[in-house]
């Protein structure tokens, strides 16, 4: 320990000077702290207490674990700090047992120390027999030990455990609210995100940055447009779009929901405290639309800040050039992303470069690329090589390919969807039959697709030949009669290779009621946005061709622009053709 000089005390001390205490932002060795109160003769039970506190911020763990052990009656403060310097490690669940031992009866700290440490270290088991603990200590209800036992089910992936967890804390704060949001979002279930945002403003509870942040990463999960609108106006009354946090997270939802304009806008406003991460978000929403100028100006905008890239930056560029087939600059940004700045490329960045090739129909030299990259590919690789093969009607390649990604994963239904659309479309029905045959034996079932369209702040769900929803004739009366308008443009439905041998009037009923038409009917029905203004889907799946098709028209018949998120990517639909290039 380096040597400290410490102050000379009075001849005749009539009492000891103060002992320092942590300022705001302001750094206090507890090591300096301890030598002062050997010499005023004052290390009691509370200094203690308090440089163990010290300790866990300072990372000495083992000196924590010291002082602990000077005091000779520990109190329930004492353990608490004890377990919250080691909350990161085992030793705090050790540190716990024996303080149960001691014995001594944990408080509403303790526990949510305990809660955040299982989460951590996915302890289901001990947090779960924590829980039981705190509901017979009559605690698990208190806002602060309840906000770190819904943080706990979240982590553990049990997010119908913590809105339980919620709904018994009787006075929910924002904090409560603001775990149960992000839980929820980061579970993928948005939509109870937002039921949970709605119900905290009902109850007249505060906004935090995390409630606002949370709200919109399950907006943006939807890209439901409307509710970012909402947030967004919601954060501007509460003072919060100011946050760095919420600015990020604003610029992400419009990225996601299509309205990259908005995201921009949002992006320039805070452009002096925008990190690298706002940045990172504002490069994917251009990656998504495939806007590579755009992406590229961003990217500059970043470097000429002395913000410095990291593997996120360079993905959403390659992205971006990967979808738009442009090999060359593909590869020499990869190269860019090692020299220049020491990043070492992952999986990720590596397929953007065999689907650069694939695109550009360089399809042998693609996978090559693939064979010899430095890193075992996965199943996204073979992925994007089959559906390059299926773009350029190569059914050898796609049969490999396709035998490839089902030896990773024999499950993936997408793989023997695409294959058999290839084998159809050059005529080799038997190989069809077979890979029909194989999906059979394996007992793969084809995903399910949901679309949904947000109408006036509501989300609306469809399935496919769906006949749920209360406007269910109006929907589909509409939808006959898109079909009808567009057949009369010249729309010529691409039937499913996967219906060989199903009677026309099957094959009709199987294209028309797509999730995805469905939805664009309902939209048109209910009016979602006003003339000449886009509709908006999102899809979980990726786009089928003959929808693709289909949309191409619609959008001439309605006089407006279709926005479609899919799986993939970003579809615009505009004046008959569609931003992708055929190619998803």
């Amino acid at each position: 320990m380096a040597s400290t000089t410490l102050p000379k005390p009075n001849p005749i001390p009539i009492q000891p000077d103060p002992l320092p205490r942590p300022q705001p932002n302001a750094a206090v060795d507890p090591l300096a702290v301890y030598a002062q109160a050997i010499r005023t003769h004052n290390a009691d039970r509370s200094l203690h207490n308090h440089l163990i506190t010290l300790c866990s911020k300072s990372n000495l763990t083992s000196f924590s674990l010291r002082l602990f052990n000077q005091i000779p009656s520990p109190n329930v403060v004492s353990w608490t700090a004890l377990i919250s310097s080691h909350s990161t490690t085992l030793a705090a669940l050790r540190h716990f047992v024996s303080m149960l031992r001691h014995p001594t009866s944990p408080n509403q700290r303790t526990i949510a120390t305990l809660f955040k440490t299982c989460a951590s270290l996915s302890s289901l088991s001990f947090g779960l027999s924590l829980h039981s603990l705190s509901l017979k200590l009559g605690i698990s209800a208190e806002p602060y030990s309840g906000s770190a036992l819904i943080h706990f089910y979240s982590k553990c992936g049990m997010p119908v455990y913590a809105q339980k967890v919620l709904d018994e804390i009787p006075h929910k704060d924002a904090v409560c609210y603001g775990a149960v949001i992000v839980g929820l979002a980061q579970n993928s279930r948005p939509i109870d995100a937002l039921l949970a945002f709605a119900d905290m403003k009902c109850r007249d509870v505060g906004s935090s940055m995390y409630t606002v942040s949370g709200a919109l990463r399950a907006a943006a999960e939807l890209a439901a447009l409307e509710q970012c609108r909402i947030i967004h106006t919601h954060a501007v009354v509460t003072g919060l779009d100011a946050n760095v946090v919420v600015g990020t997270a604003l610029l992400d939802a419009y990225g996601k929901s299509g309205l990259v304009s908005d995201a921009r806008q949002v992006f320039d406003e805070n452009l002096l405290v925008m990190s690298l991460v706002g940045c990172n978000a504002m490069l994917a929403a251009y990656a998504q639309q495939g806007d590579k100028d755009s992406a590229l100006e961003v990217f500059n905008a970043m470097e000429a800040r002395g913000l410095v890239p990291d593997e996120y930056s360079f993905l959403a560029v390659l992205t971006c050039l990967g979808n738009a087939g442009l090999v060359l600059e593909t590869d020499w940004w990869l190269n860019r992303m090692k020299g220049d700045y020491g990043l070492e490329p992952a999986l990720e960045h590596y397929t953007c470069l065999v689907g650069a090739m694939g695109r550009a129909g360089q399809l042998e030299d693609a996978e090559r690329a693939a064979m010899t990259m430095p890193i075992v590919p996965d199943a996204a690789v073979w992925r994007t090589l089959l559906t390059c093969a299926a773009y350029h009607k190569s059914p050898d390649l796609a049969r490999s390919m396709a035998k490839r990604l089902l030896e990773i994963d024999p499950q993936d239904d997408s793989a023997y969807v695409i294959v058999a659309n290839v084998l159809s479309s050059a005529g080799k029905w038997d190989e069809v039959a077979e890979v029909r045959k194989m999906m059979k034996d394996r007992r793969v079932k084809k995903e399910g697709g949901r679309s949904w369209i947000e109408v006036r702040g509501k989300v609306h769900v469809f399935l496919a030949g769906d006949r749920r929803h209360q406007r269910i004739d109006e929907i589909y009366a509409k939808l006959a009669e898109l079909m009808e308008g567009i057949e009369k443009l010249g729309y010529v439905p691409l039937q499913n290779e996967m219906l060989h041998g199903v009677g026309e009037q099957e094959k009709k009923e199987a294209l028309w009621y797509h999730s995805e038409k469905l939805a664009i009917a309902f939209g048109v029905v209910s009016g979602a946005a006003p003339p000449g203004k886009p509709l908006r889907i999102v899809k979980n799946l990726r786009i089928c061709r003959d929808c693709h098709e289909a949309f191409k028209y619609l959008c001439r018949l309605l006089e407006r622009e279709i926005i479609v998120r899919d799986v993939n990517r970003y579809h615009i639909f505009s004046n008959g053709s569609c931003n992708c290039g055929e190619m998803w």
